[in-house]
């Protein structure tokens, strides 16, 4: 056999236009998955030898030939000289050992499962990854909301002034949202982690093939159980673009907000010298580009997802060489995401955090103004819109009204002096102090340094347990792989 005939074609078709070669190649998507194909030769093989199918002396030949190409490398086997990377491992296999025994490995199998299957052990692959790196930047920002519950800073509305919080208060509630993208992301692993293999092209094999077997050979839960749904499924694919864009908008959310404190404007934090550009023409300038990419790929990711649902929707069952265009889409997905978290942590980490600005700008905008109109109702008994109604009044003024000045608009509102009726200057200048705002707001899920603290506790103890959670998923996977290599090494005589 020649060094790129084609195993596939020959016996059927002639041989491809070049520029045909070139529109229907996945050459980035085959060397994702490169390392995944060896892994499901090798289990299928192992699974045929053990059924009876081919012989231990053709098993041990291929699984040695299968140890060479990996170690050889993704560029070695010539991907582009074939239709994608199976066959071009296929056809290295059969170079090396010949086709009565290469030609065996393929035997009760399809591109159609094996592909799928590959795909789903990448993917679960950088779900442990991205698992790890939301876990850190999780950290990151938990570690800042443990070093800032008494940074008072001012919190937004529509991008206004409205309230004092805490910086802590404020970065838990985006460790919040990443908590839940995490157990997204957990929740999906059970979508992933099921086993297409030995569904053939659609309608499995005549074969006496133990799907079982390869599946714990290969980490899966259990073998996915309608041939036709385990090579046509790609929900799990539209499952994790989806997640995936969620996450990415997280991210985008907290990139916005840094961008914006980095601001003269804001002037809330100083990113580092390494998440900065400067202008080509402008030599002050610090700009935050980093963030803004992550910022402006949230919409490549949400891209890609809805290319992968418009891809699918219109696809009967069961194969169709179109499903070759969704992989990309996860890929790149997985790629932007996985890099936009650590970039985001990174920046976390080493940002500086102005605390004087922070307390200066906690009561701009009259961001007491909810707790005056609290404290008057609780002073005076008066109905909360009316209380609303009266500060609504001294907003108009200088936001540092004194209680000459309350009973002022309250004689317009009401024809009454609230100071008559129960409010007093001790009362109100505790109401005006933006650091007693908070600590009046110790409800769950409150600022108050109370609240904070408990939420700093219930998230190190989360944060712990998904760490463990995680790891006992790679070391699931871990132990499967073991067990297929120590299968392999029985046929090939390979003892430790």
């Amino acid at each position: 056999m020649s060094e790129k005939e084609d195993i596939l074609r020959r016996g059927r078709l002639a041989a491809k236009a070049e520029e045909v070669n070139v529109f229907t190649s996945s050459l980035q998507a085959d060397r994702w998955i490169f390392p995944a194909d060896l892994l499901v030769d090798r289990a299928h093989t192992v699974m045929l030898a053990k059924q009876g199918i081919i012989s231990k002396t053709d098993a041990a030949a291929i699984l040695k030939a299968l140890a060479a190409i990996e170690k050889e490398g993704v560029d070695a086997v010539n991907i582009p000289a074939f239709e994608d990377v199976h066959m071009a491992i296929e056809s290295k296999l059969i170079k090396a050992v010949g086709e009565n025994a290469g030609g065996r490995m393929h035997s009760g199998r399809s591109r159609n499962d094996e592909v799928a299957t590959c795909i789903r052990i990448a993917a679960r692959e950088e779900l442990l990854g991205l698992m790890a790196d939301l876990l850190e930047l999780r950290a990151a920002l938990l570690d800042i909301a443990m070093g800032h519950t008494d940074t008072i800073m001012p919190g937004f509305t529509h991008l206004q002034h409205a309230q004092p919080t805490t910086l802590a208060h404020h970065m838990l509630a985006h460790v919040s949202a990443l908590d839940r993208d995490f157990e997204r992301l957990i929740d999906a692993w059970k979508f992933v982690n099921i086993c297409p293999l030995g569904s053939a092209a659609f309608a499995s094999t005549g074969y006496p093939l133990d799907r079982e077997y390869t599946a714990q050979l290969l980490g899966f839960d259990r073998p996915m159980d309608n041939s036709m749904d385990g090579v046509a499924a790609r929900d799990f694919i539209l499952d994790l673009t989806s997640r995936l864009a969620i996450i990415e908008v997280d991210l985008s959310r907290l990139a916005d907000e840094l961008v914006l404190w980095s601001t003269s404007e804001f002037g809330f934090v100083e990113l580092s010298d390494t998440y900065a550009s400067t202008s080509s023409i402008m030599p002050q300038k610090k700009n935050p580009d980093v963030l803004e990419l992550v910022r402006g790929r949230s919409g490549t990711v949400i891209g890609h997802m809805a290319a992968a649902f418009t891809i699918v929707k219109g696809l009967p069952y069961s194969y169709n060489s179109d499903l070759q265009e969704v992989t990309p889409n996860l890929l790149r997905a997985f790629e932007i995401t996985r890099s936009s978290v650590r970039i985001m942590a990174g920046a976390v980490q080493t940002m500086t955090i102005k605390k004087d600005e922070l307390a200066r700008k906690s009561t701009t905008g009259f961001t007491t103004a909810t707790e005056i109109a609290d404290t008057i109702v609780r002073a005076t008994g008066l109905p909360f819109r009316t209380a609303h109604g009266i500060v609504g009044r001294l907003a108009r003024g200088s936001g540092d009204p004194s209680l000459q000045d309350v009973d002022s608009a309250s004689m317009e509102m009401i024809g009454k002096k609230v100071s008559a009726m129960g409010l007093t200057a001790k009362l109100l200048a505790e109401a005006k102090d933006p650091a007693a705002n908070v600590e009046r707001r110790s409800i769950t899920g409150g600022p108050a340094k109370a609240m904070v603290r408990k939420k700093i506790a219930a998230e190190r103890k989360r944060l712990s347990s998904d760490i463990a959670l995680k790891s006992s998923l790679g070391k699931g996977i871990d132990t499967a792989y073991a067990g297929l290599q120590k299968a392999a090494d029985g046929l090939t005589g390979k003892r430790k």
